[in-house]
């Protein structure tokens, strides 16, 4: 076994042996990914801010992982409370989690929100058989990872983006 800098040397990093590479001696650039937090009236929202408790949660327990990727996470909190910013963001429901603009969970449907303010709805998050109304922590871990790794989730920019009647009559007010 070779170790020394004399060795193969076919990648550059002078520590070859065999024609493998030694981990220790990779460069990986440095990743960012832009998670954005939408959200309509956070302030007067249990809902919305349980959701930031748990999208802070599922950062937290996946960073090892990121951080071993060398992947950098900015996390924009957006307060959609214009009809421009809605349709800026494609926006449809509260709270929604985007990974690089994309949702972190395709399989979502909107119900009435609990806030006071009428015609706005949230997200019901299904996830392992059950219905949810803020999504659990580990949902949202599971949808970032799938999101920075997998790529499922496409959105496809073609189709036209129009702002649904409910949101848009709770701009109005």
């Amino acid at each position: 076994m070779n170790n020394s800098k004399h060795g193969c040397n076919s990648c550059g990093c002078g520590y070859c042996c065999s024609g493998f590479c030694r981990a220790e001696n990779i460069e990986i650039e440095t990743r960012q990914v832009v998670v954005d937090f939408l959200y309509v009236n956070h302030g007067a929202c249990e809902l919305c801010q349980e959701t930031e408790k748990n999208l802070e949660e599922a950062i937290n327990s996946i960073s090892n992982v990121l951080e071993l990727a060398d992947i950098e996470v900015v996390i924009n909190k957006i307060n959609v409370d214009t009809e421009e910013l809605a349709i800026k963001y494609k926006f449809s429901a509260s709270s929604a989690i985007r990974v690089d603009g994309r949702n972190i969970k395709m399989e979502l449907r909107e119900m009435p929100c609990s806030s006071k303010k009428e015609g706005l709805h949230c997200w019901v998050w299904p996830y392992k058989g059950k219905e949810y109304i803020v999504p659990p922590a580990t949902l949202i871990a599971e949808g970032l990872l799938r999101s920075i790794f997998g790529h499922e989730y496409e959105i496809n920019e073609d189709n036209e983006y129009i702002i649904p009647e409910n949101l848009k009559k709770f701009m109005q007010l």
